[in-house]
């Protein structure tokens, strides 16, 4: 009889994987970001523990969107105060700040509570096309 392999912390392999956003679908660079942090294109994938590895986004603010959704689509946000929510349309969030447009797309398909922490420590997503880790030799990812 085969037991079921589960992995432990201590010996999962961590890989950095750059992904460069310019021209990308939002959607589907969030998709296959959240994926790859997670660690499910492993066959060592386990839910409870944490194999994904790193990504690097770079060129955030030239990713594209479909249909009407620059216009249509809207972020919310709530101060806890009487009147305090306020919208913003994703072609302002995109002008103002297209890191947080991407961070936001990624995170909320990641699970909550401390693992899921734990996974969005890995994520880096910088503006242009210049990041600080070329140290870590990152392998470029085609979406």
């Amino acid at each position: 009889m085969q037991k079921t392999f589960m992995a432990k912390k201590n010996e999962v392999e961590r890989k950095c994987y750059l992904i460069d956003a310019q021209d990308k679908i939002l959607g589907r660079v969030a998709a296959k970001a959240a994926s790859i942090l997670r660690g499910k294109h492993k066959p060592t994938f386990t839910p409870h523990v944490d194999t994904g590895d790193m990504i690097v986004i770079i060129n955030a603010e030239k990713i594209r969107v479909t249909g009407k959704k620059l216009d249509q689509k809207e972020y919310q946000r709530y101060s806890g105060y009487h009147s305090g929510q306020k919208t913003v349309t994703l072609k302002n969030m995109l002008s103002k700040s297209p890191v947080r447009v991407l961070t936001l797309a990624i995170t909320r398909m990641i699970p909550k509570g401390p693992l899921g922490n734990q996974v969005k420590t890995k994520l880096k997503i910088y503006a242009g096309d210049k990041h600080p880790h070329a140290a870590q030799t990152p392998i470029t990812l085609d979406i």
